[in-house]
């Protein structure tokens, strides 16, 4: 059996706010991300999308987080026609909830983002 999971509410690609509670008496499988339109982000999110009937079959629906804009996902969306929710936490605030924003290192460099993580 599954442990609770802090509650949110975030905008989706069209700006509507979709809240965990929509999805009460599903599975809910939450993956965070770093960014739109990069190669690792890119596939997955086109995984998920081709998987998400299977998904569905076992009453199951997922959700995209990053820190991407609703806009940003919108375009995401139509260019790799991807059919999972994708919702925008710019602020970055359910990352820090689920502490998945860390500091990450890049050539040397240390900026904070999004550790690549799944919860179901």
């Amino acid at each position: 059996m599954g442990s609770e999971v802090p509650a949110f509410c975030l905008p989706d690609k069209a700006g509507e706010l979709r809240c965990l509670s929509d999805f009460r008496g599903k599975w809910a499988v939450l993956y965070f991300y770093p960014r739109d339109n990069t190669s690792d982000c890119t596939r997955e999110a086109m995984d998920f999308s081709e998987q998400l009937q299977d998904f569905e079959k076992h009453n199951a629906a997922i959700i995209g987080i990053s820190p991407d804009s609703p806009a940003s996902h919108e375009k995401f969306a139509e260019k790799h026609q991807l059919r999972v929710l994708l919702l925008s936490d710019e602020k970055h605030e359910v990352a820090e909830t689920y502490d998945v924003w860390k500091l990450k290192r890049l050539y040397g460099k240390e900026y904070h983002g999004i550790e690549r993580a799944p919860f179901s």
